[in-house]
């Protein structure tokens, strides 16, 4: 018998669960989980080690994009559950797919994503009926968990375009009544940098779309939107925010200033591990500032 066995290098961490009482305990505890997209090892490293250090819940999302980006399904499951295990990481996580298309998510299921979000946001609200009640068959499957989104997110995400349609409460409900587990909808959230004629969330429409649902509200495009609009979005039912945008920017910005200061050309400064310190630093920072503000922070 060997030092190691395949049961060993491949195990699943028991907290890498699915998020159903996740965002239903921050849908009853007025807080919210943060959806924090990756796009590569280091990030995903920041993510676990900084949710670990404030002991926080956390959601990781991948894009299609992002999937093919790193490698494909297989091994961004290897890498989460890698670091998991290697970092005695102890909080419950979420391996999420994101804006999945209706192939996708079937795939992300079978390659041991915990969660997947179909979007048929820009199809016929029947199509995105029929294809979410298939979803969420196939979901019980495996015990992962569902979002779905009714209406659309402004902006652009992985070619997905939205015009930051408003979502219709009679609509939401009749998605939550087959048994998702929580639910994306326009309230004039946008993906990526928000301009400056942004005129805010719609909070009406938000606190309709809660009391026609019951279950908890993801809020997309969360980075950028002022602190008190959060918290009040949270106060009315929004229980899982993604962020990415805000951790790029952090990150790019905590590069440039090293490259730019010159340090990159002294001595040894052009070893990855060297150059993208900076960055990874801004990010864990990112991170801890999100948990606190999202209310997370001592809820694993």
């Amino acid at each position: 018998m060997g030092l190691f066995s395949n049961k060993d290098i491949i195990s699943k961490p028991k907290n890498l669960i699915n998020a159903k009482e996740m965002v239903k305990k921050a849908y009853e505890g007025k807080y919210a989980i943060p959806h924090i997209n990756i796009n590569n090892l280091e990030w995903t490293k920041t993510i676990l080690l900084a949710a670990e250090e404030a002991k926080s819940p956390v959601i990781l999302g991948t894009s299609e994009g992002a999937v093919k980006y790193m490698g494909g399904y297989k091994t961004v499951y290897g890498m989460v559950t890698g670091l998991m295990n290697d970092l005695n990481i102890t909080v419950p996580v979420v391996l999420h797919l994101d804006h999945g298309s209706f192939e996708a998510t079937k795939i992300a299921l079978e390659n041991g994503y915990t969660s997947v979000m179909y979007d048929g946001s820009h199809e016929s609200f029947e199509k995105n009926y029929e294809n979410t009640k298939e979803v969420v068959k196939l979901a019980k499957k495996y015990n992962a968990s569902v979002e779905v989104e009714v209406g659309s997110i402004g902006g652009e995400e992985d070619g997905i375009i939205g015009e930051g349609e408003i979502a219709n409460p009679e609509e939401a409900k009749k998605m939550a009544d087959l048994g998702i587990d929580f639910l994306a909808a326009g309230i004039g959230n946008i993906h990526g940098p928000y301009p400056k004629g942004w005129k805010g969330l719609k909070f009406d429409a938000l606190e309709n779309l809660s009391k026609a649902c019951q279950i908890g509200m993801v809020l997309h495009g969360g980075s950028g939107i002022p602190k008190d609009q959060i918290q009040k979005a949270i106060s009315l039912g929004i229980s899982k925010i993604n962020i990415n945008t805000e951790l790029q920017q952090a990150n790019a910005k905590a590069i440039w200033k090293f490259i730019e200061s010159g340090e990159a050309k002294k001595g040894k400064n052009f070893d990855p591990r060297k150059l993208y310190a900076s960055g990874i630093t801004a990010m864990r920072e990112t991170v801890l500032e999100k948990i606190e503000e999202l209310g997370s922070k001592n809820k694993a």
